[in-house]
């Protein structure tokens, strides 16, 4: 009887010790706030245009970069002087879906006379024809041998004001090895797998290797 007694006090007495610790438990987790859900807004605004371009930019590298493009008001402007390598191109706000781009400062040239040659109604087809002949003439800087794009892109120019990301956009990387080749590099022309690196427009001066990474949840 008496070791009875002595295990319902045993008992009793872990009980004790151990609700009040339960309570906080129990406690703390209804008192932490859950997460909101990302409000998107409209990319109607030069300085969303602005924010969400830096987004294409290694966020290292942000601050530093130029940003370029057009306006709200159809204006092709600087919104903001760089002091690094990068220059980033912001979403056209006339044109569907959402896409900015950040390049190496030495291909400029070649996108800006892209920029040009499109100004002036050129399809893609022409585009690439006359900067061909142009960079084998001598005419036209291709820029550093490996000078990287990064692409952000997506299908709703709608942004998270608070971060700077776009809804669904998602990166892609371009890096430009003129007139580099399957066999030059080692890569094969085509995909092997999604995801996998290859070369696009092989032997040509636009010749640069595609790079497409997983999405979240791929």
């Amino acid at each position: 009887m008496k070791k009875l007694i002595c295990l319902f006090a045993l008992s009793g007495l872990l009980f004790a010790c151990n609700a009040p610790e339960s309570q906080e438990m129990e406690a703390a987790t209804a008192t932490q706030p859950e997460e909101s859900p990302v409000t998107y807004q409209p990319i109607d605004t030069d300085e969303a245009l602005m924010a969400t371009a830096l987004m294409a930019a290694p966020e290292a590298s942000r601050e530093g970069a130029k940003v370029i493009g057009y306006n709200i008001a159809g204006e092709f402007v600087t919104f903001k002087e760089g002091t690094n390598e990068f220059i980033c191109l912001a979403d056209n706000p006339n044109q569907e879906g959402f896409n900015a781009a950040c390049y190496h400062r030495s291909l400029e040239p070649f996108m800006a006379r892209g920029r040009e040659l499109r100004a002036e109604g050129k399809n893609a087809n022409e585009i690439f024809d006359i900067r061909e002949k142009e960079v084998k003439a001598g005419q036209l800087d291709m820029g550093e041998t490996g000078a990287t794009l990064h692409i952000y892109y997506g299908p709703e120019a709608q942004y998270d004001p608070a971060t700077g990301e776009v809804d669904q956009a998602q990166y892609r990387y371009v890096v430009y090895m003129p007139f580099a080749t399957a066999a030059s590099t080692g890569l094969p022309e085509r995909p092997v797998e999604p995801h996998h690196p290859w070369i696009m427009n092989p032997g040509t001066h636009r010749a640069h290797i595609m790079i497409t990474p997983l999405t979240e949840g791929e």
